[in-house]
């Protein structure tokens, strides 16, 4: 039987690509709303294990993730690392000058402060998840309405990609800890999750 992974945001999001990228095709990938919710699908039998972001190379630690895991006193059964590419996604026909606004994750805005800083035009608004905000974006039908997110998102919700890699440094990856009920087996690439801190490079 496949494991249910439980993840906080929508099919898109860079928790469900490492989720993938970890167990490949065979895994069952669980949308949640919240990093709470995710670890309540753990708790409650939902979900064999939990994925969530705890630290970002340019953005620091994503301490609602930390606090969740803190909180709900799940086992740290491992980790993995994901590299991050962030695009500018909007509707066909729409160019980076006609842009009004633009919506994501704030841990994901905080990790293209300098692509947003050089077009101050873009009035920036924060969201409860990259693929969930360009899920918003592409139901709005607004030319003028941007999201950052993954590649993936934008290709399963029909936005386009007006600029790939806007992330400030190369490189970029997310580190995230896999939580569980009770001690279990993971897939022989999941990293030791013993270690108290990424090797993260800032």
């Amino acid at each position: 039987m496949r494991p249910v992974v439980a993840y906080q945001g929508e099919p898109g999001a860079f928790s469900e690509e490492a989720i993938v990228a970890l167990w490949g095709s065979d895994v069952a990938p669980l949308s949640c709303a919240t990093f709470d919710d995710v670890t309540r699908a753990v708790q409650e039998g939902r979900a064999r294990f939990g994925m969530l972001p705890v630290e970002n190379s340019i953005a620091g630690p994503v301490r609602d993730s930390i606090a969740s895991i803190a909180a709900s006193r799940l086992t740290a059964v491992g980790a993995t690392e994901l590299p991050i590419r962030l695009c500018l996604l909007a509707l066909p026909g729409a160019t980076i000058e006609s842009l009004r606004s633009v919506e994501s994750h704030p841990v994901a805005l905080r990790q293209c402060r300098e692509y947003l800083d050089h077009r101050p035009w873009l009035r920036v608004r924060e969201a409860f998840d990259t693929a969930g905000a360009a899920r918003n974006v592409a139901a709005a039908r607004d030319a003028t309405r941007a999201a950052i997110a993954s590649a993936r998102a934008g290709e399963l919700t029909g936005l386009v990609a007006l600029a790939e890699g806007i992330e400030d440094r190369a490189g970029n990856v997310t580190r995230f800890t896999i939580v569980a009920r009770e001690p279990a087996a993971l897939p022989s690439r999941a990293l030791d999750p013993g270690r108290a801190r990424s090797n993260l490079k800032r």
